[in-house]
């Protein structure tokens, strides 16, 4: 399509940072997109190859073609949480999608997601299933979901409008695939400590309207080994238990996360109820973290949380139970 589509006002927010290996197949899958967006905005942070370059020839054909265009360059690198902070405070438009230097949309990923949005003005936040390929772009055969074993029960909450209760309890949304709409922006920033700009603004999104998940795979996901975040898999002794990779860090630093986003909210203003749900979520992880008796006293300890009902709520069950009583990392 040689132009952006009447309708929806959507913008592509692209972020780079030496992204030179990989940025050209993912220009080749924006310029095939069956609907255009009215806006690109291409922000690089700071590269040293040829990024710089590529998304000045990019720009050009874009502004040609009959798109919005705005282009920065940061003279110092931010680091990718606070630089595509910045990126997406510099698009103007209804519906912002968030784009990496590495992957490749599917042709009708902006068309599709555009589509939702114009039917649900309550949706604030939107994100979908990804393909995961290997850095020459070879399918794996995995999706995105799968590895993150994402469930049926949690699939449906999103659905039925308890996106809330999923994400408090763990990140299902990758950036890469996700769209969201710009007043979501408003006093969302500065990004919580601990926390990606992506599951920050999912957390936020379905804390104040609405938010929803498509089963489908509109992207393929490189997995390259130089991915500023990614998707590991577990083993499968980790499956059975439970266990995360660094269980005892990944507390750790759960606890820093849920202080900030409690933080955050208050300043707000938002709700006790809300704010009752992530001091709930904070002592849960507070007590994990915190474990330090030994024996059947660790027993007790956690047979008391166990009884709040929280390891439900927010961890895996009797798995968590087990992995937190035996110590295990």
């Amino acid at each position: 399509m040689s132009g952006p589509a009447p309708g929806l006002r959507c913008a592509v927010v692209l972020c780079t940072y030496n992204g030179a290996r990989f940025l050209p197949q993912q220009l080749e899958s924006l310029r095939a997109q069956t609907v255009q967006p009215a806006q690109y905005v291409l922000s690089d942070d700071a590269s040293s190859d040829d990024t710089w370059a590529m998304l000045q020839a990019f720009a050009s054909e874009r502004m040609a073609a009959g798109c919005e265009v705005i282009l920065h360059r940061n003279e110092d690198n931010l680091g990718y949480v606070r630089h595509f902070e910045q990126a997406l405070q510099r698009a103007d438009a209804e519906v912002l999608l968030p784009c990496d230097q590495d992957d490749v949309w599917h042709p009708g990923k902006i068309a599709r997601m555009a589509e939702v949005f114009a039917a649900r003005p309550g949706l604030l936040m939107l994100h979908a299933d990804a393909r995961l390929v290997d850095g020459e772009g070879k399918p794996s055969g995995r999706g995105l979901f799968e590895v993150l074993e994402v469930t049926a029960d949690e699939m449906q909450a999103m659905h039925e409008g308890r996106a809330f209760d999923v994400l408090l309890r763990r990140n299902i949304v990758t950036g890469a695939v996700m769209a969201l709409r710009r007043r979501l922006l408003e006093g969302a920033f500065p990004v919580g400590d601990g926390w990606a700009h992506d599951e920050w603004l999912a957390m936020l999104a379905a804390m104040q309207g609405e938010a929803d998940t498509l089963d489908e795979a509109w992207v393929d996901y490189r997995q390259h080994g130089g991915n500023q975040i990614g998707v590991r898999e577990r083993s499968a002794v980790q499956k059975h238990l439970g266990i995360g990779v660094g269980r005892r860090e990944f507390l750790r630093r759960l606890v820093g996360r849920q202080e900030s986003l409690l933080a955050h909210l208050q300043s707000q203003g938002v709700g006790d109820e809300r704010l009752g749900e992530v001091r709930d979520r904070l002592a849960h992880a507070r007590l994990r973290a915190g474990l330090d008796s030994k024996g059947w006293a660790r027993l007790r300890d956690v047979m008391a949380e166990w009884r709040t009902g929280r390891y439900a709520r927010y961890g895996s069950g009797w798995r968590s139970v087990m992995s937190d009583w035996l110590g295990l990392d």
